[in-house]
């Protein structure tokens, strides 16, 4: 299937699949090419509209009778760590950070499959090999770094994070660290530092993926203040978490063709 609007990117939808979030639902995806010399510009647009990045391909999801997935971002103005998230900043005090190009390395792939046999041996990256690690790192057409995190005593790289650069913030595009270490907090303590990383290039936001109530895998982006979601066009701040419930009726989410008339371009079309 495919939906196209004039002199604008094309389309297309992914045929539904079981949901790696929420037990017993399908999801389905409307997905576009990022590529050529807009590609910038195309994912800074996007990524405001709750699309995420995936090497060349710019996604957000577009399931026929839910809604529970809502891109989240912290407002880096507002955010303020609770004392466990300050707890864990001191706990990883022994860590810094390194900023390199996107570049995939035997050490990195090494963690990243440590921490996949751990923690997500039967995710949808379970098989993912060298090959397909490099090209996850390596095909990206815009700004992109990778953040290492590594042990000042050991030298060892606990932690890494592909981070994409928009022009209004930060992208966390994917993130691993080592399993052994998993009581130090470090997912949590990444995104802590990529707000600080925000606020000294005086970037507003930073870009965490999809929040999706329920979900115990995506629920813990709810634990930092300043999260914004996107839901229905525009970006709202979130009051609440616990209350916070979803659209799962067949007609929460509106027809692929009216998706994609409503998606601003930075050309001007849509």
């Amino acid at each position: 299937m495919r939906h196209s609007l004039p002199l604008a990117p094309q389309f297309y939808v992914t045929a539904p699949q079981p949901c790696p979030y929420l037990e017993g639902r399908m999801e389905r995806k409307l997905f576009t090419a990022l590529q050529g010399d807009g590609a910038q510009r195309l994912n800074d647009s996007l990524s405001k509209q709750g699309f995420r990045r995936s090497q060349n391909v710019l996604y957000r999801p577009s399931c026929a009778d839910c809604a529970a997935c809502l891109s989240a971002r912290i407002d880096v103005s507002r955010f303020d760590p609770t004392r466990s998230q300050r707890r864990a900043m001191k706990r990883n005090a022994r860590f810094e950070r390194r900023a390199t190009s996107p570049w995939a390395t035997e050490e990195q792939y090494s963690l990243f499959r440590r921490y996949l046999d751990r923690r997500h041996a039967d995710g949808g990256m379970a098989d993912m090999d060298v090959f397909e690690f490099a090209a996850m790192i390596e095909e990206t057409p815009i700004r992109s770094r990778v953040i290492e995190y590594l042990d000042r005593e050991s030298d060892d790289l606990i932690a890494v994070c592909l981070t994409d650069m928009l022009d209004d913030g930060l992208s966390m595009v994917y993130s691993f660290y080592e399993p052994e270490l998993a009581s130090r907090s470090l997912g949590t303590w990444m995104i802590l530092d990529h707000v600080q990383i925000a606020r000294e290039a005086g970037l507003p936001y930073v870009y965490l993926g999809y929040w999706v109530p329920g979900s115990d895998k995506m629920g813990y982006k709810a634990q930092f203040s300043g999260l914004e979601i996107y839901r229905k066009g525009v970006w709202e701040s979130l009051q609440n978490p616990e209350a916070f419930s979803t659209g799962t009726h067949p007609l929460s989410t509106d027809p692929i063709a009216e998706q994609v008339a409503n998606i601003t371009f930075p050309d001007g079309h849509g």
